[in-house]
Parts: C-alpha cells; sequence; structure tokens
C-alpha cells in the first residue's frame, strides 16, 4: 500500500486508507475555485493533487475561432494522421496516465488502466463512424446534373466532461469533432482538471495546433459562460439531468447551436427466473458497484420476481459484503474505490438513512468509518413497502430492491421513472426478453448483462431526461457535423418552357 495506507475494518468490509493523526483533512477533491486558482485533492487520501489558474473563456474562444478555419481547410487524412499520432502518444504513456486518472477520480488502477485503452481504441472507432455517418456521396440527378451530399464542421464546439471518466467519455466527443474538422474548448469537470489538462497536453504533443484543441479550467462560472458563448457552435455536454437540462433551457431559443446532452439515470436491472442465481448476483455487483456506483448506467433499482427473490439475495448480499473498499493503488486491487468528494458521501449516507426512514429495510447497510475521506461500503436496501419511492439519481453505491409478482409488473415497475439511459433483464426465455425489449423505455437495454456494458462500436445515450435525442460513442460523428445537399452541373443549362410572353 501506498503512502502507508493500512487497512481498518468496519464489520465485515475491508477498507483500505490512509491513517491520519492532527490535523483534519481537507475535504477531499471538493474543487475549491477562488478567484484565480482551482485546486484538486485526491478522494483517497484527501492531499492536493493539482492546482492551476482558471481560464478566461473570451480568450480561449477567440483564439479557437481563429484556429478553427485553418484546421477545417486540411485535408481529412492529415487529420486523422494527427489523431492516430494522440493513440500513440496516449499509448506510449499509458501508465502515467492511468495512475493520474486513478489518483484524482478515485477509481481503482485496472478501471483507470481499462479506461487509457478505451481512449486509444476511440480514434479507430472514430474514423469509421466518421466515413460510415458522414461520408461523401454523388447520386445521378438526371440530365447532366449530379446530387451531392458532403459535411461541415459546426465551427468552436463547446465539449464539458464529467469526472467519473475524465478521459474516455470527453474523448468520445473531441476525437469526432477534430476528425470533422471542428476546434473544441474543453472544459473538464472542476473534480478532474488535472487529467482533463494532461488529456489536452497529449493532443498538443501528438501536433494537434494548441488553439484547436484548449483545456478551460474552471467551475460552474465558466461551464456556464462557454455554453451561452455566441462564439460557439455546439455543446456537447456528458454530466448530471440537472446541469443537463439548465443547458437546454439556456439553448431553447439558439436553434442554431447543436447540443448534444449525454445525462443520468435512475437504471433498472430486473431479474426473473433463473436458475444461474450466483451469476445474477455478480452482475447485479457489476452493475450496482462499479466504480463505486458512480456511472451513469449504473443499476439504482433491482426489480425482482417474487419466486426468486429470496434466493438470490441469499446470493447477492453476502457477495456485496464480501466487496473490498479501498485505496486505488492499492494492492490487492480493491473492486471500489471512495466516492468523488466528501459531499458526495455525505449525501449518500444521508439518502440511505431517508430511505430507511420511509419505510425501507436494510438488507446491506452502507457504511463510512472515516469521516474526513469519502469512502463508503455498498448499501442495499428493499424499499417496496416506500409509497413514495424518489426518482431521482442517487450516484454512488446504493442499490434500492423491489419486489414484483410477475415479469409484466416488472417491466411496468421499470418504466417508473422519468429516465431513460439503461435497463438490464437477468433470465427469462427468449420470448421474455423479446417482451422486455419491446416494452423497456431506455437507449441501452441488456440481456444476461450488466447495466452499464455497452459497445463504443454503438451508439450511446438515452431519452426522458437521460438525453435529447442525440446519442454519442458511434453516433458522436452526427454531432460534429452538419450535412450539405448539393444540386452540381458542369455547366449553367436551363431553359423557361412556360409561363412566358409571345
Amino acid at each position: 500500500m501506498r503512502n502507508g495506507l493500512t487497512p481498518i475494518f468496519s464489520g465485515a468490509i475491508a477498507i483500505h486508507a490512509p491513517i491520519r493523526t492532527g490535523a483534519r483533512i481537507r475535504q477531499a477533491n471538493i474543487a475549491n475555485v477562488t478567484d484565480t486558482n482551482l485546486i484538486s485533492y485526491e478522494p483517497a487520501t484527501g492531499e492536493e493533487l493539482w492546482r492551476g489558474p482558471v481560464s478566461d473563456v473570451d480568450a480561449a474562444v477567440s483564439a479557437a475561432r481563429r484556429a478553427w478555419a485553418p484546421w477545417a481547410a486540411r485535408a481529412l487524412t492529415e487529420r486523422i494522421t494527427v489523431l492516430r499520432a494522440f493513440a500513440n502518444t496516449v499509448r506510449r504513456d499509458a501508465e502515467t496516465f492511468a495512475d493520474l486518472i486513478a489518483r484524482e477520480a478515485g477509481k481503482p488502477l485496472r478501471e483507470a488502466r481499462s479506461e487509457v485503452d478505451a481512449v486509444v481504441a476511440e480514434v479507430d472507432i472514430a474514423v469509421q463512424a466518421y466515413a460510415e455517418r458522414t461520408g461523401k456521396k454523388k447520386f445521378d440527378a438526371g440530365v447532366g446534373s449530379s446530387a451531392a451530399l458532403r459535411h461541415k464542421p459546426h465551427g468552436v464546439m463547446v465539449v464539458i466532461g464529467p469526472f467519473t471518466f475524465p478521459a474516455e467519455l470527453p474523448c468520445g466527443h473531441i476525437i469526432p469533432a477534430l476528425i470533422a474538422g471542428n476546434a473544441v474548448v474543453f472544459k473538464p469537470s472542476e473534480k478532474t482538471p488535472a487529467v482533463g489538462e494532461a488529456l489536452v497536453a497529449a493532443f498538443h504533443a501528438a501536433g494537434v495546433p494548441a488553439d484547436v484543441i484548449q483545456c478551460v479550467i474552471g467551475g460552474p462560472d465558466e461551464g456556464k459562460a462557454l455554453v451561452v458563448h455566441p462564439g460557439t457552435g455546439g455543446v456537447l455536454f456528458t454530466g448530471s439531468a440537472q446541469s443537463g437540462i439548465a443547458i437546454n433551457r439556456k439553448l431553447a431559443a439558439n436553434p442554431g447551436k447543436i447540443v448534444a446532452l449525454e445525462m443520468g439515470g435512475n437504471n433498472p436491472i430486473v431479474v426473473t427466473d433463473t436458475p444461474k442465481l450466483a451469476d445474477a448476483a455478480a452482475i447485479i455487483v457489476q452493475s450496482a458497484f462499479a466504480t463505486a456506483g458512480q456511472r451513469c448506467t449504473a443499476a439504482r433499482r433491482l426489480i425482482v420476481v417474487e419466486s426468486v427473490y429470496d434466493a438470490l439475495m441469499a446470493e447477492l448480499v453476502p457477495l456485496a459484503r464480501k466487496l473490498m473498499v479501498g485505496d486505488p493503488l492499492g494492492e490487492p486491487q480493491p473492486f471500489m474505490g471512495p466516492v468523488i468528494d466528501n459531499d458526495t458521501a455525505e449525501q449518500m449516507m444521508e439518502s440511505f438513512v431517508a430511505l430507511i426512514t420511509a419505510g425501507g429495510r436494510s438488507l446491506l447497510n452502507m457504511r463510512r468509518s472515516l469521516p474526513d475521506l469519502p469512502f463508503l461500503s455498498p448499501g442495499i436496501i428493499d424499499v417496496t413497502e416506500v409509497a413514495d419511492r424518489p426518482d431521482i439519481e442517487l450516484f454512488g453505491p446504493l442499490l434500492q430492491v423491489i419486489r414484483v409478482p410477475d415479469l409484466d409488473t416488472a417491466i411496468t415497475e421499470a418504466n417508473n421513472t422519468r429516465f431513460g439511459l439503461s435497463a438490464a433483464l437477468i433470465g427469462g426465455s427468449p420470448d421474455d426478453y423479446g417482451r422486455f425489449w419491446a416494452n423497456i423505455r431506455a437507449g441501452i437495454i441488456n440481456w444476461n448483462a450488466p447495466t452499464n456494458g455497452a459497445s463504443a462500436k454503438t451508439p450511446f445515450g438515452g431519452i426522458g431526461i437521460s438525453g435529447n435525442h442525440r446519442p454519442a460513442a458511434y453516433y458522436a460523428a452526427d454531432n460534429s457535423a452538419y450535412p450539405v445537399t448539393s444540386t452540381e452541373m458542369d455547366q449553367p443549362r436551363a431553359t423557361i418552357m412556360v409561363g412566358l410572353r409571345p
């Protein structure tokens, strides 16, 4: 373990975290925005990781506007070559980059390494998607003319990223935007500015001009300024539904600016009859507790058909109790690191207590053994008897369980949400899955797989307040360029045959 980290035991949950003496540790990873600086802290230790000046939004956008036209004028093959060099740059420094992600985002190093691999893979996926989604086409239009379809970049694109996947998810927007010929102004989450800065530095090292991709450091004020800035052509956002809805409202009267919103979910995972309950429990744990429950696709609600409830809980609760929570860089690697900061940890504990007070029955108590650091053990609550279950995204390792009599009732309960990002069915027959797929309202629907399993070679997005029908991943190319239709002839040829005076 690093920095003298020592295991601390709370019941059966092993939490590996630093023991501190003396002064109280500052709140972990709260990005303190002063008049001139932003500071980031490691969630696992509370130690300062990074600090830097808050950016000038106007200056960044002005520089991007000047740089955009020369970048767009480059041949597509040249832009792609530069971005392949970016992939090689990230690959070369993969371990250093993964270490930074693990430290600043608090996710286990194995997850951080997977995120770096995804960043590298994104270039080839984005190149293929751009060719398929926005490729040039030409058609015979008759009488010596042709019809052409081409695409143009929007200009300066604003990318606002989350702390959960601080490199992978922004790259899912940035790389397609750069391939299409846009300039990009990227504002990382104020909780992970160091990763954002390192990501942009890798683009620059690969040959993307400095003003074509810029990192704007700041908090909510800088994000709001970028959203409404008249010099930008679009906003590509990943984050909470609350922030996404606020962006949508700000730009409702500005249809000229493209807006793609990737927001969260109150995602259901439904379990019906299956003989493989141990496997089902493992899928549920992966869905609900990977990345400490801090994924937009994480399962928030486990809806269980009554006939398998007791047997499933007998597998699920002991398995969740065994999950190791600890230092992201520790050995052996924990299943979960901390949540992002102390505010989040406090809110999750308050939510756990609120659900119990409202009539929920704890199946596995969520615990927080260290008041100065945001390590939480998984919590599981049966909320079947809670009369007014909140339709909110509880962004942490807390799973709500609801018992239902049959699959049809489970589908109805799964749809009892304003969100519509991800859903999964475990068990059942192909006919059961067909019924589930046909009736569930979500952009990602899985069978016998976690709710957070989605391929980058497919579109990623949701409906309801989970998104605005502009999915990312493979369909991000659609948000990066607009189609232009042309009718073309080599020479002007036209006559007016009717309606002329003699």
